[in-house]
């Protein structure tokens, strides 16, 4: 009897290991608080962000809703969604620079799909503000530190998919 258990919990302990080994993107939609998620299946990213005025909306814990941001439910919206590259858990745009022109970024916001199209990207000097032209469309920003030089940050600009 003891043996049967003791190769049961091996087996149970090998398939958890597996699960969390393989390719899968972790779903946060049950998660409470959050009011979208955002998905790049090109860098493997799917998380969550929260209000802009959620204590969880920061930097230092998740992917952070710039305060300049509206949201993609407005007409003309502007989302700025800002994060940590490099390495460790909160580097949630650590992969960022791998994105492309023409590379899709799925934003799901109030159980609604919005599909953008990375624009262009650019780099500039890090001072606080993001230099950029408002299209007049849905637009989504990305913004991290830039991976290859000091004080500059990368900047993708999107453009919501034309359906």
């Amino acid at each position: 009897m003891y043996t049967i258990i003791k190769k049961v919990l091996i087996l149970i302990v090998t398939i958890i290991l597996l699960l969390n080994t393989s390719d899968q993107i972790k779903d946060y939609s049950n998660e409470t608080n959050n009011i979208g998620t955002i998905i790049i299946k090109k860098i493997n990213l799917n998380r969550h962000f929260y209000p802009i005025d959620s204590e969880e909306n920061t930097i230092d814990k998740n992917i952070m809703v710039l305060k300049e941001s509206t949201m993609p439910d407005i007409d003309n919206s502007l989302l700025i969604l800002a994060a940590h590259s490099g390495t460790g858990d909160i580097a949630f745009f650590e992969e960022l620079d791998n994105l492309s022109i023409n590379d899709e970024v799925i934003i799901i916001y109030q159980n609604k799909k919005y599909i953008y199209i990375v624009k262009d990207i650019w780099e500039e000097k890090k001072n606080g503000y993001i230099n950029l032209n408002k299209e007049k469309k849905k637009q989504l920003i990305l913004t991290t530190c830039s991976p290859n030089k000091d004080n500059t940050q990368l900047i993708i600009n999107c453009i919501l998919k034309e359906s």
